[in-house]
């Protein structure tokens, strides 16, 4: 059984590789603002993605769709009655924090016009500002 560890932001801010310019695909969807991605938001997210590209592919799986994010954070909640001085709760969910030029999502195998509807459709769904970028 694995037991996850509550944490005071030990993990590294810094990744090993950069995560700012497209690694996999033609397409990258990057953020243009910070925010935060709980585990639930993330998960919603892909879904919503993945049920898009379908129906814009005819529900052909010749797509590629690649997620950047790692949940790099735990956070914790006590209860609202509970004292002060009685430590740090336990673990609720998990996140990632969003700077503003991460990648999140890579793409391939999709012309620019399923590209960009694709891309407006993400646009009305998140919270914070993206735009498209391409590989040139």
């Amino acid at each position: 059984m694995f037991k996850e560890k509550k944490t005071y932001n030990k993990y590294s801010l810094k990744l090993k590789q950069s995560n700012h310019v497209l690694k996999y695909g033609r397409f990258g969807i990057k953020s243009l603002s910070f925010n935060r991605l709980t585990k639930n938001q993330l998960d919603a997210l892909k879904w919503i993605i993945l049920k898009k590209l379908k129906l814009i592919m005819n529900n052909k799986k010749s797509f590629r769709f690649w997620t950047l994010l790692s949940l790099n954070l735990a956070l914790t909640k006590f209860n609202t009655e509970s004292r002060m001085g009685k430590g740090k709760g336990s673990i609720y969910t998990r996140a990632v924090y969003i700077k503003p030029g991460m990648i999140l999502f890579e793409f391939d195998n999709l012309t620019v016009q399923q590209m960009q509807d694709l891309f407006n459709y993400i646009l009305k769904k998140i919270s914070f500002k993206i735009k498209l970028t391409k590989y040139l």
